[in-house]
């Protein structure tokens, strides 16, 4: 059987899996272990808000802070770790930042207030910043175009399960055990991946011939600030309408932890698509794994926008989660092959800063309507922007080579 006029996939190999690119699988597991981590801590306090907030005896909005700040430094620091990791090299800059994340993290642990934890929290985003884009970008230099984003999903992979994880485990162990816990453990995998990055071999890289010389080449570049265009307008129409599948469940009274479970599921999506996408890629074309992404999210934000309830928001979920995986996926190999190796940090950086850009300001045009519940239009929006999002990609990445 054909996958959308994709070449058979073949069995796996006598090893009972094929190869994953030219990464040797340590180095694999590593770079995983990192994305998981830094998910995990910028998602678990989601979950938590409520409960902090009680066990420290101060409002929810303060709380609240902490999780923006952490947001804030997170987008904040992207193209400074780009930009070091450009200057400095890939591992050196994630063990650096894995170094000050786990001390953040576990100064979040410890916060005897409401000051103390929102300044942690701010901390722990911006050291957490370089690991998705530095474990990215040492793909990029090491592995071949012609089969990137084999690697790429399995990082997806990682990615989506430490987002799934923290929305699922981080409420019960807040509320069973206590909410240090939960960032005191990604405290410990970061400080033990600091140390076990040093088995991590320096790939190869051009020198930049000035400190500033990988901006200047990124923004000088079109097909660079087409791919960012791209990532701005993905991010508006995944990153930012997904975040109202819980508040919608919620507002036709499906208890809280009902309707995080049901909006968890997003990460599971992913995962399943992931192992799909690591299979198709280099049988199937970029354009048409873009496509089959684009179809998925059109689809699922359709039946969010016909009904809200929860078996139809699982379905919803689960294909916004594959969408993500076929159509970031593609994306983010493109944009690994786009800037030069001596700017690839800083390229794949700005990427991440476009991205959580385009999340911001859905997020913020989208608050009223969100806020009287109108959350079927907003669902239908949603659904309306996901064809033109499709098109650009699909366009530019056939352009664009």
């Amino acid at each position: 059987m054909t996958h959308g006029g994709c070449p058979p996939v073949p069995g796996p190999s006598a090893t009972g899996r094929p190869p994953v690119g030219t990464l040797p699988a340590s180095t694999l597991w590593l770079l995983r272990a990192a994305g998981f981590t830094s998910n995990f801590d910028r998602f678990c306090i989601a979950p938590m808000l409520v409960v902090i907030a009680s066990r420290l005896g101060v409002s929810l909005p303060a709380v609240v802070l902490a999780a923006g700040g952490y947001s804030l430094t997170y987008g904040l620091m992207q193209p400074v770790w780009g930009l070091a990791g450009d200057l400095l090299g890939r591992v050196r800059v994630m063990r650096l930042s894995l170094t000050g994340a786990a001390l953040a993290a576990l100064c979040s642990a410890l916060a005897p207030g409401a000051p103390s934890l929102i300044a942690a929290r701010a901390a722990a985003g911006g050291f957490f910043a370089a690991s998705i884009a530095a474990s990215l970008t040492y793909i990029g230099d090491t592995v071949p175009a012609g089969v990137r984003q084999r690697p790429l999903s399995e990082l997806m992979t990682a990615f989506a399960l430490g987002t799934a994880v923290a929305t699922a485990v981080a409420g019960a162990m807040s509320h069973y055990l206590s909410w240090r816990l939960v960032f005191a453990l990604p405290g410990l995998l970061a400080g033990g991946l600091a140390v076990a990055l040093r088995r991590l071999p320096e790939p190869p890289r051009e020198r930049p011939s000035s400190p500033l010389a990988p901006f200047h080449v990124v923004l000088r570049s079109r097909r660079q600030w087409y791919v960012m265009a791209v990532a701005l307008l993905e991010g508006a129409v995944l990153l930012g309408f997904l975040t109202y599948l819980a508040p919608a469940l919620e507002a036709h009274g499906v208890p809280v932890a009902v309707a995080g479970a049901v909006a968890a599921l997003y990460g599971a999506g992913s995962m399943a698509a992931a192992q799909a996408v690591k299979r198709l890629a280099g049988r199937c074309t970029p354009v048409r794994l873009i496509v089959a992404g684009g179809t998925q999210m059109a689809l699922g934000y359709l039946l969010a926008g016909w009904d809200q309830s929860v078996p139809t928001l699982v379905v919803t979920a689960l294909l916004l989660g594959g969408g993500w995986s076929f159509l970031h996926s593609t994306l983010q190999a493109w944009a690994t092959e786009v800037p030069p190796p001596s700017a690839r940090a800083t390229g794949v950086a700005m990427f991440g800063v476009a991205l959580y850009t385009g999340s911001a300001l859905a997020s913020g045009l989208t608050a009223h309507a969100a806020g009287a519940h109108a959350y079927r239009p907003l669902f239908w929006l949603a659904a309306l922007l996901t064809v033109p999002l499709t098109a650009a990609a699909a366009v530019g990445r056939a352009r664009f080579r």
